[in-house]
């Protein structure tokens, strides 16, 4: 179980608390579902285990440690270690956490955590308790007795650790028991409960191991049972397991069951199960728990209703307890019944019990006393036991909810249940004595998640631990300490809970200190129990001048101990003692002057009484001490009113003018409270007014009021009356006249009253005054003065004034006016002028009207009526509208239908008065739409539509609305005459829509302006997927219907990194990744316009971002349609930091950097590919450009003009190098060309001096050479020399080689994003196998079918199916082998031949077709052993080398599809577009750029590079290609290589061949010229033909090419169509026509008369002649350019940095054996075997042609460097020390550094594979299996076996007769078979 660990500093741990529950702490796991819950209860430790996860925690929650254990490649088909060529099936699979157990350390050491997983067959590991991060133990190797776990997450596992002293010597013995459901899956004979072995484990026994002496419980149908396990315990001597499984006996409906074991037994001889029944239907167990009812232990269970007779539960469950006594009395009435009464009752008629599980033991009929003298049972007592009566149970708790986990615990005597149920929620349940329950509470954990069964309690009891899906959360078993009252304590039923009085907190009962005496603890689960409260206080308010004794009733009191006392504290003061009677206490009040005042505008202040003991309140009541003086001075206006009526005992002294709580007045007169008197009745008062309350200003008045109750006023002060007017009191002489009622009448002096307000009426105050004392008022009693000419500026304003006022319309100077009647000088108006119109809006409206038009002005009318049907607009009626009618100031009017345009006045007329006219004309428009842009848009709407049109100013802005259809589009900015601008709303389906334009109720539309809803723009992928913190790096965005939107932005919300951590620190709830970003005000945005280039692609620059914020989500918004960055494809986009990049010159920043011309500029950084690609830099110098090669993490390297560009801002200085990476620009300093004009000329004898020395230098170099020459017996000096001199000629070259390379790692990166999908062009097995079995064949077996008549088709059929049968006998098929070789004319062909064939017909028997190789290749070894056995194997001489080519060829398949064929794939296309930057003679097929020295091209040719645009047809749009040729290219090589770019991405069988298309040029208006290598233009010299080149046709460069299909006409008019196969064979000989030779870049020397064979020879003696020093460079940079590729490839053939292929490892075991078989112990003979069998016989094969495996085309150039290549590794495997001279083969001198590395790398793989541990002969019978099923259908059997007939047939009688001459043969009657074979497939007469 492989597994990861991350530092607590990384983990993803989410601390938070429950907003519910502020008690309940949690914190949030990877891994969901959790599986398990562990807690060390010495340590506190709780650990975790998940889906690929495990944790360690502290008791707090706080993360520790965190394992990361999976996923890994497994199957659970398969067993482990998982080997992917061996197990097909094996994925990426998830490790469910099965066991999590501890285990104790031996003596005082440390114990260990148990883990076990759903991986690798459920095996399990040790890990430290201390950090779970520890691995303690691991099986390296594990084998089949040491799977645990079941290997499927759906199937249950438990799990116990036991020690006992019953080891073999009488030592300790530490296990464990696990029980575990059936899988199916992987070994299906484990057993469900099995013993493992801990501790000791000691070689050769393993820690958890199956061991038979530990004992196991065996199962005949394991599966049948279909148990399901549930909780494993351990109580005294026994171990107990819970678990359901269906009944096979009886009803064959799932139960549950109980087992019983002895701990010390080790046969399982005391295995009984009892079924568990608990009433209500509810028969599978979810979860368990062993606690104590009524003081005796008992088993929890949480049982669930099952959907009969299936195991899957419902929910309704209950809560059923079951005492463990009952349960041992009835597995022990299970034994005496199964062991003394054969299984039956006390009548024998009814069975009892029955052995379960097996048919091989049953019930019996022992003495009696065998159940006590064997309580364990023994080898005669049956067993396994299971008794058929259930131990039953009554439900203590049901719920609807299914109940998935259970806790139990005892608090003061009283059990409680805590119960988990898949709601998660955790449900309180107080189980009574009599087994029934009743729930008390409920807290909510995790909405939603299920509560694990492992539900938990502390070590103290305190919390319990409760595990959901993704959280584990600690929960208080109680919250008592929450409550801070009795009330809430009380109130919460909480069994745990109640009030500690004395201490005044909640607390449970243990934890208050007199909770045994009476009344301290009040217990809030009894109802009947009530908080110390006051029940009533005397007095409850008092008068603050008063100090007396409060009396405080309660309900009950705590006990107290004599010296104990209680005090009253009345709030803020100090405290007073208190005396107890009973159940009353009796308090002080306070002295008055201790008393805090009332509040203001109050007159009362309430202070609470506290009843103390010590610091702690026992009981709090209100007192209300109210000050009545307070009371008289709050209502001014009628004191005595206010005083006699108010709630508390306030009197009032008229003749003092007091309010007070005394009895008595000083002035003796008192008016007693209401409550004592009548009260208010006798306030004296002046109740109204005689006069009229409205009095006119400017005008004298006089006012007359009635008051009573003056009596008590005798002799007193004159009467004054007072009139308050804007805070001034105007005091007015008083008449009185007194009644015979009692009451007076009192007349004001006149006065002319004014005030300043512009009001039309003020209200102001009246009231009477005798000397000093005020007489109350009746409240509300006030005078309402009124000011005609305030606010009434016309006339019809003034006479719509009430008439009570008598305001009238006065017609004086200086100017009219509203004024009373009685001010009017002249005579007042009876009629008002005509209306006077000011303002008319809107000033225009629609024809068919609706609109509302609002005229404003003066004197148009008193009422609404005055105007009602007098209002015309343009000579049409207009209706005013009553709800908006203004007096005389405003008309709204309905604006009426007009048939046709008009402009004209608006009319008001008032009555049968004149009509006011407007001086502004009022105009009827006809509006109309014209057109609208854009005219489509998403279905989520958010397009800016412009719709156009004229006179769309028609009435009232407000009134304008656009619909698209029948939603409204919302009108943006300002509305023109000529357009309007709305934003398009969202629409359910797709489809035109009528665009409509609403004038108030005037609508206008038109048919042919409609907007069209299209599909909404979805966006499939994004990429790149992250971007530095300057962006701008461009995000290109692909998907559908991208160009529908009219705006398209890239958003990013970041907020401030500081604002985080406060919230962080306030525990809000932090946002994941995967959550909805919730953003508030404290987050910006921050966008970047996107391009939209086309429907399926969009390109955005990604926003700058601060570095200071963190980004909190990324979007794209496309008008109302977002598509967040995650949703697509699940991919989040990242942030990171700019990348930095160092000035040129970091010694000097400020000295120019010096460049040779030529070479390559590097630049150095970090992190410069982090979020950049190469493709995205921008590189400047000066004011041209830096062409960007190759950009790596730490390098950018990018190749300068050749000439020194101009200073970008053209001041004349040096130009300076910018590098430009989105918005990030960097300036890396200035650039200084070697050789420029800036610097001094060379002198000119300077220059003779260095051509004289560098002329001498050449001249020494090649005296070096002829002297090596002539030395060539020093053989050791001459290979150091020559080393050395290569290692000169490389470093020389190393500029160059380093261009180049950059060069071919820009290609290449551009590839490798193909490369491992779709882009690695991997044949299919087939074709594959067709190949490599039948190279050169033209038409090979497999893709040939049996050609036979229909009426000998069955019969043939028939015979070869039994030729199939004898094939598969190993005796024919060696004598059939044996045979054929024997025969002279079997040649080497014809084996090759008949071992391919028998490969085909044995593919699917591949460990036959093994055995059979394997037996073949012992007889070669014999044979070798007795000549040279290093020559075994050597070539491929006979049919079974053959065989092991073709079987090397099926098992190492997938190892080329999954590891080398990327490599090889890269090394081709590296070689490829070497190859081809070059020029390549197309007839001989040499080139410039090889490491082959017979393909060098060693004439220099003039040629350049050419780009030509090449129209490619993409669907109906025809798009430019650029492509790179040279000019001396011929026409199919011209071809070739635009093929290679527009298909680069398809594989080679995939595109259209060259021959087959024509290449047009495309010139301007001079029209299209085909090209052709041949045609009438071409060059003829004597004997001599010229291909024809581009430039023999003198293409440009930049010119338009295209490839266009080839005619018939134009096929058949060609004189020879040969040269269309472009490279792949060069045109030599056979290309002649007419006496006419071919040539292309050079004539071949060769004589045309000279044989084939003959010219090869020659050409090998040509390879050998030295070559010279400048052609050996241009091999060297060949050679370095590819170097790492050519690595690549070795390293992925020789690596065991994976392990290699079972294949290889199985074959080199073989040799192994065979040389130790046949005494050959030199090792270099077994190491040339094995490079025979693999590497020569199968990788060198590969190398030469990755045709084989790739399908790709393979030019004779390319074929030259490959064979390079592939002698290199040849070389590499080989013994011999490897030295060169100067008579070395160039590609021996080309490799001479890297050969000896090779070779170390071959030892090191051979020697890796030879130490590595051996036995692996089943694991590759599986593979063969595998590979048989899995390739067999590709074969084509009935050919091969056709054609093996063949064979046959042709030495029919060779073969008969040695079959007949073999005695086993004959027995087998093998020649009589083969007889009947003959007679079936060509009726053959035998000897039948």
């Amino acid at each position: 179980m492989l597994a990861s660990w991350t530092p607590p500093s990384l983990l993803l741990l989410l601390l938070f608390l429950l907003p519910s529950d502020s008690s309940v702490r949690w914190v949030s796991l990877r891994g969901a579902p959790l599986r398990h819950l562990l807690l060390d209860p010495q340590s506190g430790w709780v650990y975790v285990g998940g889906v690929d996860h495990l944790y360690q925690l502290t008791s707090d929650l706080e993360p520790v440690f965190q394992v990361k254990t999976g996923p890994h490649l497994d199957s659970p088909d398969c067993l482990p270690p998982i080997i992917p060529a061996h197990c097909p099936s094996a994925r990426p699979t998830h490790n469910h956490n099965k066991l999590l157990l501890l285990e104790a350390g031996p003596g005082a050491e440390p114990g260990s955590v148990i883990v076990c997983g759903s991986l690798y067959q459920g095996i399990c590991e040790k890990r430290s308790v201390s950090n779970i991060s520890q691995l303690v133990y691991q099986s390296s190797n594990p084998v089949d007795t040491e799977y645990v776990a079941a290997n499927d997450p759906h199937v249950s596992t438990v799990g116990i650790v036991l020690t006992t002293g019953g080891g073999a010597d009488g030592s300790m013995l530490r296990f464990m028991l696990v029980g575990r459901g059936f899988t199916g899956k992987g070994l299906g004979d484990i057993p469900p409960i099995t013993a493992r072995r801990l501790y000791p484990a000691v070689f050769p026994r393993r820690a958890f191991g199956q061991e038979d002496e530990l004992g196991k419980l065996t199962i005949g149908s394991y599966s049948e049972y279909d148990s399901h396990f549930v909780k494993a315990l351990a109580i005294g001597d026994h171990v107990y397991f819970l678990f359901s499984r269906r009944d096979v006996r009886y009803k064959r409906e799932h139960g549950t069951y109980m087992a019983r074991l002895c701990v010390a037994d080790r046969d399982f001889d005391s295995y009984v199960e009892v079924p568990l029944l608990c009433r209500g239907g509810h028969n599978l167990a979810q979860g368990a728990w062993l606690g104590r009812r009524s003081g005796k232990p008992a088993l929890f269970v949480a049982m669930a209703a099952g959907w009969a007779p299936t195991s899957v539960s419902t929910d309704k469950s209950a809560l059923c307890i079951y005492g463990v006594e009952e349960l041992d009395a009835a597995m022990k009435a299970a034994r005496v019944s199964c062991y003394t009464k054969g299984g039956r009752g006390v009548k024998g008629q009814e069975e009892e019990a029955y052995v379960v599980y097996t048919s091989s033991s049953h019930c019996l009929t022992l003495p009696e006393s065998s159940v006590s003298k064997y309580p364990c049972g023994g080898e005669h007592t049956p067993s396994p036991i299971s008794s058929v009566k259930p131990l039953e149970a009554t439900p203590a708790y049901t719920a609807a909810t299914r109940l998935t986990a259970v806790a139990s615990t005892t608090e003061a005597g009283h059990t409680v249940a805590f119960v988990g149920d898949r709601e998660g929620r955790l449900h309180k349940v107080l189980v009574r004595p009599d087994g029934s329950g009743e729930r008390y509470g409920s807290v909510l954990v995790d909405d939603g998640s299920a509560v694990n069964a492992d539900l938990l309690l502390d070590a103290g009891e305190q919390n319990l631990f409760v595990m959901t899906s993704s959280r584990l959360s600690k929960v208080p078993v109680s919250s008592c300490d929450q409550h801070a009252d009795c009330q809430s304590c009380l109130a919460t039923r909480d069994l745990y809970c109640g009030w500690c009085v004395l201490e005044g907190r909640c607390s449970r009962q243990h934890e208050c200190e007199r909770h045994l005496q009476a009344n301290n603890w009040i217990w809030s689960f009894d109802q009947s129990k009530r908080c110390v409260t006051v029940r009533s206080v005397q007095p409850a308010n008092q008068s603050r001048d008063e100090q007396t004794q409060v009396t405080l009733s309660l309900a009950l009191l705590p006990v107290l101990s004599a010296t104990e006392s209680l005090s009253c504290v009345f709030r803020g003061l100090p405290p007073g003692p208190a005396s107890i009677a009973g159940t009353s206490v009796t308090c002080r009040s306070p002295s008055p002057e201790l008393l805090p005042p009332p509040p203001s505008g109050r007159d009362h202040v309430t202070l609470p009484v506290s009843l103390m003991f010590g610091q702690v309140t026992i009981a709090a009541a209100d007192v209300a001490f109210y000050d009545c003086g307070a009371v008289g001075r709050l209502n001014r206006s009628s004191q005595c009113l206010a005083c006699v009526d108010s709630a508390w005992k306030c009197n009032w002294c008229p003749l003092d003018q007091q309010c007070t709580h005394r009895d008595t007045c000083a002035s003796r007169h008192v008016i007693l409270n209401q409550r004592d008197s009548s009260g208010p009745g006798q306030c004296p008062l002046v109740f109204g007014l005689q006069s009229s309350a409205l009095v006119p200003v400017g005008m004298t008045s006089s006012v007359v009021l009635k008051a009573r109750n003056l009596q008590v006023y005798k002799d007193e002060a004159p009467y004054v009356c007072v009139v308050d007017l804007e805070g001034v009191q105007v005091n007015l002489t008083a008449d009185v006249q007194k009644s015979q009622d009692n009451t007076h009448t009192f007349t004001c002096g006149p006065h002319q009253f004014d005030y300043a307000v512009s009001q039309l009426v003020y209200s102001a105050a009246i009231f009477l005054r005798t000397g000093t004392r005020r007489i109350d008022t009746l409240p509300g009693l006030q005078l309402q003065l009124y000011n005609c000419s305030a606010g009434q500026s016309d006339c019809s304003q003034c006479r719509a004034v009430p008439k009570e006022y008598g305001c009238v319309w006065c017609g004086g100077s200086p100017a009219p006016s509203c004024v009373y009647n009685q001010s009017c000088a002249g005579v007042p108006a009876d009629t008002c002028p005509p209306p006077q119109i000011t303002q008319v809006h809107p000033r225009s409206g629609p024809l068919e009207g609706g609109v509302l038009l609002t005229i404003s002005g003066s004197n148009m009318g008193m009422s609404y009526h005055d105007v009602m049907g007098g209002v015309t607009v343009a000579g049409v009626l207009c209706p005013p509208q009553p709800e908006e009618y203004q007096i005389s100031t405003r008309v709204v009017c309905r604006l009426q239908a007009s048939q046709k345009q008009r402009a004209g006045p608006v009319l008001v007329t008032v009555g049968t008065g004149p009509p006011g006219r407007s001086i502004i004309n009022f105009n009827y428009q006809d509006p109309r739409i014209l057109d609208l842009t854009p005219n489509r848009g998403p279905l989520s709407g958010g397009t800016r539509v412009t719709v156009r049109g004229r006179q769309l100013l028609t009435g009232q802005t407000s009134n304008l609305s656009v619909f698209l259809g029948s939603h409204p589009c919302y009108t943006l900015d300002e509305v023109s005459d000529k357009q309007l601008v709305c934003q398009t709303p969202p629409r359910n389906q797709t489809g035109k829509v009528l665009v409509r334009v609403l004038f108030g109720k005037a609508e206008r539309s038109s048919p042919n302006v409609t907007f069209r809803y299209v599909e909404d723009p979805v966006i499939t992928n994004a990429t790149p997927t992250e971007s530095f913190y300057a962006g701008g790096r461009v995000v290109v965005a692909s998907g559908r219907n991208l160009d529908v939107v009219q705006r398209a932005v890239m958003s990013v919300w970041v907020e401030p990194v500081d604002v985080q951590r406060v919230r962080r620190r306030r525990r809000v709830a932090l946002l994941s990744a995967r959550q909805q970003v919730v953003f508030n005000g404290t987050m910006e945005t921050v966008s970047e316009r996107c391009a939209v280039l086309s429907s399926s692609q969009m390109t955005c620059p990604t926003p700058a971002v601060p570095p200071e914020v963190q980004v909190k989500g990324v979007w794209f918004q496309m008008d109302n349609v977002r598509v967040h960055y995650e949703s697509i494809k699940g991919k989040t986009f990242t942030y990171h930091p700019n990348p930095r990049l160092f000035p040129l010159n970091r010694e000097a920043p400020d000295a120019p950097y010096r460049f040779k011309a030529g070479g390559v500029i590097a630049v150095e950084g970090e992190d410069m590919t982090r979020a950049m690609s190469r493709q995205e830099v921008t590189v400047l110098l000066g004011d041209q450009e830096c062409e960007v090669k190759t950009l790596d993490g730490t390098h950018l390297y990018c190749e300068p003009p050749a000439v020194q560009p101009m200073s970008a801002d053209d001041s004349g200085g040096l130009p300076r190098l910018q590098v430009l990476m989105g918005h990030l620009q960097v300036d890396l300093g200035t650039v200084q060309y070697d050789g420029d004009s800036l610097l001094p000329p060379i002198p000119l004898a300077a220059q003779i001096g260095l051509g004289a020395g560098a002329a001498l230098v050449i001249l020494s170099v090649l005296v070096v050479i002829l002297v090596y020459r002539r030395k060539s017996k020093q053989a050791l000096r001459d290979y150091k020399k020559v080393l050395l001199q290569l290692e000169t000629l490389e470093i020389n070259v190393g500029d160059q080689c380093r261009k180049e390379f950059t060069d071919l790692m820009t290609e290449m990166m551009d590839l490798s994003s193909d490369v491992g999908g779709p882009g690695l062009p991997l044949l299919d097995y087939r074709t594959y196998a067709e190949r490599v079995f039948f190279p050169g064949h033209q038409a090979a077996p497999l893709s040939r079918h049996l050609d036979l008549p229909e009426s000998r088709r069955h019969t043939v059929e028939q015979g070869l199916r039994q030729l199939n049968n004898l094939l598969n006998n190993r005796l024919f098929l060696t004598r059939f082998i044996h045979t054929l070789e024997a025969q002279q004319g079997f040649s080497q062909r014809d084996r090759g031949y008949v071992a391919s064939l028998l490969t085909m017909a044995l593919h699917d028997k591949l460990e036959y077709f093994t055995e059979v190789m394997k037996t073949l290749l012992q007889d070669l070894v014999q044979q070798y052993v007795a000549k040279n056995p290093k020559l075994m194997l050597r070539r491929t001489e006979t049919v079974v080398e053959k065989m092991l080519t073709n079987w090397m060829s099926i098992c190492l398949y997938s190892y080329l599809k999954e590891v080398a064929g990327e490599p090889l794939y890269m090394l081709y296309r590296a070689i490829k577009y070497q190859v081809d930057k070059g020029p390549v003679d197309a007839v001989t097929g040499k080139a410039k750029r090889t490491l082959n020295d017979s393909h060098l091209l060693r004439e220099d040719i003039d040629y350049c590079a050419v780009t030509l645009t090449v129209l490619v047809k993409n669907g109906a749009e025809v798009q430019p290609c650029p492509v790179k040729v040279l000019d001396m290219d011929t026409i199919t090589q011209v071809k070739d290589k635009i093929l290679d770019q527009v298909y680069r991405g398809a594989a080679f069988s995939q595109r259209p061949a060259a021959d087959t298309l024509d290449l047009e040029w495309r010139s301007g208006q001079a029209g299209h010229l085909t090209l052709s290598d041949d045609d009438v233009t071409a060059v003829v010299q004597g004997r001599w033909k010229r291909l024809n080149t581009l430039q023999h046709y003198k293409v440009p460069d930049g010119a338009t090419v295209a490839l266009v299909a080839r005619s018939q006409s134009s096929s058949g008019a060609r004189v020879n169509q040969v040269f269309q196969t472009g490279e792949k064979t060069p045109m030599l000989e056979s290309e002649e026509e007419e006496g006419l030779r071919l040539w292309h870049l050079v004539k071949s020397s060769e004589d045309p008369d000279i044989p084939k064979h003959r010219k090869s020879s020659m050409r090998e003696r040509e390879r050998a002649k030295a070559i010279p020093e400048i052609y050996l460079t241009r091999l060297l940079s060949m050679k370095g350019t590819l170097q790492k590729f050519v690595d690549d490839v070795f390293v992925a053939i020789l690596s065991t940095k994976r392990p290699p292929p079972i294949a290889v490892r199985f074959f080199f075991d073989f040799l192994d054996d065979m040389a130790e078989k046949h005494g050959i112990d030199d090792p270099e003979t077994v190491h040339i075997w094995k490079t025979n069998s693999l590497p020569l016989r199968f990788w060198v094969n590969i190398l030469k042609n990755p045709q084989f495996v790739l399908d790709v085309q393979v030019s004779d150039s390319i074929d030259a460097v490959l064979s390079v290549i592939a002698q290199t590794f040849i070389d590499s495997c080989t013994t011999s020390e490897h030295k060169v001279g100067r008579d070395s083969p160039v590609n021996k001198l080309l490799y001479a550094r890297e050969i000896p590395r090779y070779k170390q790398l071959v030892e090191r793989y051979y020697s890796d594979i030879h130490s590595a541990a051996s036995g692996c002969y089943q694991e590759m019978n599986s593979t063969l299996t595998e590979l048989s099923g899995s390739f067999a259908s590709e074969m084509n059997s009935l050919v091969a076996l056709h054609e093996l007939y063949k064979y046959i047939n042709k030495y029919y009688d060779q073969v008969i007769m040695s079959l007949e001459e073999d005695n086993s043969g004959q027995k087998m009657q093998l020649a009589y078979r083969l007889q009947q074979v003959a007679a079936l497939v060509e009726n053959k007469v035998t000897d039948l």
